[in-house]
């Protein structure tokens, strides 16, 4: 499954290619897993990270390895070194996840058009 984040906020699992695990578990998953994501929060933004569109992208595979392309709101902030590590530590916690892999990317780089309103709320903006 993958799931890419965009300005209208599709619901993610339209992006299921194919998969073997079964569509129920698949659902609950990606839903755990977003949860789990907006438990994380930029240290100097009061947004959570998938509200303010870092996460790019999340696959599952069928073995329940996640695999998370995320971005930071800039490549110098300071807790670049740190955030993969709570991203994956957020995830692992999540019930039938066997494992999670953390990318970094700055292509493309992040914008604050990537937030959602949500996000747009708690910072101010909207």
């Amino acid at each position: 499954m993958s799931v890419n984040e965009s300005e209208q906020k599709p619901d993610f699992r339209e992006d299921i290619v194919q998969s073997n695990i079964p569509q129920e578990e698949l659902a609950r998953l990606s839903d755990d897993i977003v949860a789990a994501l907006k438990t994380v929060y930029d240290p100097e933004i009061p947004a959570d990270i998938f509200e303010l569109g870092l996460i790019y992208k999340i696959d599952i595979d069928d073995d329940r390895m996640v695999k998370i392309v995320m971005t930071l709101t800039a490549p110098g902030c300071p807790v670049a070194g740190e955030m993969p590590s709570w991203v994956q530590n957020a995830v692992s916690a999540v019930e039938g996840v066997s494992g999670v892999e953390v990318e970094m990317t700055f292509d493309p780089p992040w914008t604050p058009d990537r937030m959602s309103e949500e996000a747009q709320v708690a910072v101010g903006w909207y």
